[in-house]
């Protein structure tokens, strides 16, 4: 005896229907919370800045300082009858830079200038570099003053026979610090008034003054 069992079943297979188009009314809600995102974002970037600002992160100006001025070569000759004078005089000067940042400070190429009576006579480069969170770099400089182009200035003469010569140096660091996507530019500016006694071949006097600025 065969016992036959059949077994059937309407299957249906239906597709999902497509998604909803966005209305106007939803994409401006989707663009209004981007925006919101964006300006929490930029005033939470802002705050914390701040914060850092107003605590140990506060950007300070470099500190530049010269410590010493010392007279390493002096030659001069004066011929009174044909009105010249031959000159040349070396300065060995040690200066430093302090960062008193919390970061570094990056500092581009500047110069020491050596000046006579508003004259620029003499300089010597100090290359770009950077100085580490609260360190400070010291530099051993020479800058050499010839007075080939002073022959014609009267007040050469005069001071060299007077003994005393009068000259300044000015130097200027300038830099940046960067703090996240902000870069503080500063600079630091120092001057020394210099009288070289030029019978004792040696400096007489050295005043010297610092100033910065953000």
């Amino acid at each position: 005896m065969e016992v036959e069992n059949t077994w059937s079943e309407d299957r249906k297979y239906t597709r999902a229907p497509p998604p909803p188009l966005p209305t106007p009314r939803n994409s401006r809600k989707q663009r209004r919370n981007k925006c919101l995102a964006a300006i929490v974002l930029i005033l939470g970037i802002f705050l914390t800045l701040l914060i850092l600002g107003l605590t140990g992160f506060k950007v300070k100006r470099p500190v530049t300082t010269i410590h010493s001025v010392v007279l390493k070569e002096l030659q001069t000759s004066l011929n009174i009858p044909r009105l010249k004078a031959y000159f040349n005089i070396s300065l060995d000067m040690n200066l430093s830079v302090k960062n008193e940042n919390k970061i570094g400070f990056k500092f581009t190429h500047s110069c020491v200038f050596l000046n006579y009576r508003g004259q620029v006579v003499g300089d010597v480069s100090i290359p770009a570099g950077e100085i580490s969170a609260d360190k400070t770099i010291y530099m051993d400089l020479t800058v050499t003053f010839t007075a080939d182009q002073l022959l014609s200035n009267s007040d050469l003469y005069a001071d060299i026979i007077s003994g005393t010569l009068p000259v300044s140096t000015s130097t200027r660091i300038s830099g940046k610090v960067i703090i996240g996507i902000f870069k503080i530019h500063a600079a630091s500016y120092t001057s020394c008034d210099i009288v070289i006694d030029v019978k004792n071949k040696s400096v007489a006097k050295q005043t010297c003054h610092s100033k910065t600025k953000l």
